[in-house]
């Protein structure tokens, strides 16, 4: 019979390969895919316009401000001090009540005065007896029945008496506390009966009208505020309100660790309204108005490296520009450019630009952080940022 040959099976080798290539194509064809995907999409979103960022607006304006200061001050009372004792003793009657008016003089308390009393009884008879010895002595020296110098003696024993008799008035006089000047009473720090040592604090006694205000300024200001300086100042307790008063005192040296000098202001408080002890924003006028332009603090982007404003202009549209339904536009739109600008003193929400800016251009007042240059905007003033030179703070 004649023999045929059997069909040989493939290599393992050969398989493998043609699997590799076959591999090698699919996954090529599906990241060549992958990839003019993502390249549409790329070319898509580059080419995709953007849409216009809403911003408030405001035009830059020109204003006339004169140089004003400003610092924080503390209220102090012209006279104010914790009451004390100079004798120590015991709480015999407290006559004020705490946070009532009293005049100077006026008894605070008196302490138990009963030993001292009996001790003055004692040295008031021993000078009596030393006063008759000392006439009678003297009326014997003129007839030289006694030396002088026993006159002398028996005149000097009187006067010790009676100087030991004053000095325990003295001490009972102690021991009825009096207001030392015209003033509002704190609170009561002692009770009935209490042993008081002397120095221990007994009540606060402060006058208010009227108040000093002490603060202080840079030395360069040294010579820019004389006294009789018109100052106003605020407190946070009573927004809106401002109290008015003159500076009275300066301290002639400059303090050398601060390289700032202390002033005091002297105001008007009938009403009792301000403090010692209280915070006050302190502002006054140092003359020389001069032309500025004003910005809200909002508009100002404020950098380490410059501060810069966004400014609004008019451009013409591209030829064959779009919006993002694919429609074309036409006409002008806006945009804004950063320009960097040097800022000067700031008066409530405004500020002073004194290079980079001319009046009337007109600048972002919001949504600074979605800008950038060339970006396209729309203007929406419904809703604007305060910009006044003196806000008042609403309560809601």
């Amino acid at each position: 019979m004649p023999k045929h040959d059997t069909p040989r099976a493939p290599s393992t080798r050969k398989r493998m390969i043609w699997m590799l290539i076959a591999v090698i194509v699919i996954f090529g064809g599906v990241f060549g895919v992958k990839a003019m995907m993502s390249a549409g999409m790329n070319q898509f979103f580059d080419n995709m316009p953007q849409p216009a960022v809403a911003v408030t607006a405001t035009a830059a304006k020109a204003e006339r401000w004169s140089d004003i200061e400003e610092a924080v001050g503390t209220f102090v009372a012209v006279n104010g001090t914790d009451v004390t004792t100079e004798a120590g003793g015991v709480v015999k009657s407290i006559e004020f009540e705490a946070g009532q008016p009293v005049k100077a003089g006026d008894v605070l308390i008196r302490l138990n005065t009963a030993n001292e009393l009996a001790t003055l009884k004692s040295l008031e008879a021993t000078a009596k007896l030393a006063a008759v010895q000392r006439d009678r002595w003297r009326e014997l020296g003129k007839d030289k029945l006694v030396s002088q110098d026993e006159v002398e003696q028996r005149a000097t024993a009187a006067a010790s008496a009676q100087a030991n008799a004053d000095a325990q008035r003295a001490l009972i006089a102690q021991k009825t506390i009096r207001a030392p000047f015209s003033g509002i009473l704190g609170i009561r720090q002692v009770n009935l009966g209490q042993f008081v040592n002397p120095g221990d604090p007994i009540v606060s006694l402060q006058t208010l009208d009227p108040i000093y205000l002490d603060f202080t300024l840079p030395e360069r200001r040294m010579g820019q505020v004389p006294a009789g300086t018109s100052v106003r100042a605020t407190v946070d307790a009573m927004p809106g309100r401002s109290f008015e008063g003159e500076v009275t005192a300066i301290q002639p040296e400059v303090d050398a660790s601060t390289r700032n000098f202390r002033l005091q202001a002297t105001l008007d408080n009938k009403e009792g309204n301000l403090r010692p002890g209280a915070f006050a924003h302190v502002s006054f006028d140092l003359g020389g108005q001069r032309s500025v332009v004003v910005v809200p603090q909002t508009a100002i982007s404020f950098n380490p490296y410059g501060n810069a404003v966004y400014v609004i202009s008019k451009v013409k549209r591209a030829e064959g520009e779009k919006d993002m339904q694919g429609k074309p536009l036409t006409g002008d739109k806006l945009i804004v450019r950063q320009r960097f600008v040097k800022t000067g003193a700031t008066r409530g929400d405004l500020i002073a630009v004194t290079e980079g800016l001319k009046p009337g251009e007109q600048i972002a007042t919001s949504g600074l952080l979605k800008l950038r240059n060339d970006a396209e905007v729309t203007i929406n003033n419904k809703v604007q940022p305060t910009a006044q030179a003196q806000p008042k703070a609403e309560n809601r």
